[in-house]
């Protein structure tokens, strides 16, 4: 299957991590991948924009507006940032976590409100639901990123195995565990 995802979140919630599993995925099944990251004063807690690209041969690893199958974000303004990028059939998956960015944190700004009905405006497709606290009960904040890898790799119908299999060769042998059981926390959640 052909799919453009854009994951997208700030910086320190493991959407490069994200990228690099779905890239070690589409490995074990045969598929070409292109990725292209995104820095925006990230270690500051900045916007991070990740393009995935999965096909048999992918030429650009840049997904145009409206062309996303995925809009995959790990924070909730983020996902409504970047929402023009999903395609008029594809999904918004996002996390209902808010990381206040720094105008809101020295209140020259409000963060908005009614996000997800916004985006459920403009989109039939969007699923929003609490990773973090997902994370959580798998141990860690840190784990988000795999919690929503999980509920992607479910709703895409991919072989669980197969991307615990990509997890695997992608995570740091001491948390693997860890994320094993945020993987499974997002898949049936």
């Amino acid at each position: 299957m052909d799919i453009n995802i854009l994951i997208v979140g700030v910086g320190g919630q493991g959407t490069l991590l994200a990228s690099r599993i779905l890239g070690s995925l589409a490995s074990l099944q045969g598929k070409d991948c292109k990725l292209s990251e995104v820095h925006g004063m990230s270690q500051r807690g900045g916007s991070v924009v990740t393009h995935v690209r999965i096909a048999d041969s992918v030429n650009s690893p840049i997904i145009a507006e409206g062309e996303a199958d995925i809009v995959l974000a790990f924070e909730l303004l983020e996902g409504f940032r970047w929402r023009h990028f999903v395609k008029k059939e594809g999904y918004i998956i996002t996390n209902t976590q808010k990381i206040w960015p720094m105008p809101v944190i020295i209140g020259s700004v409000d963060y908005p409100e009614d996000l997800i009905a916004k985006m459920q405006s403009e989109s039939k497709n969007v699923i929003a639901f609490d990773a973090l606290k997902l994370a959580l009960k798998a141990g860690t904040t840190r784990a988000v990123n795999t919690v929503m890898i999980g509920k992607t790799a479910k709703m895409l119908g991919y072989d669980k195995e197969l991307v615990l299999q990509a997890l695997e060769m992608s995570v740091k042998p001491s948390f693997i565990e860890m994320n094993k059981v945020a993987f499974e926390l997002g898949y049936n959640s």
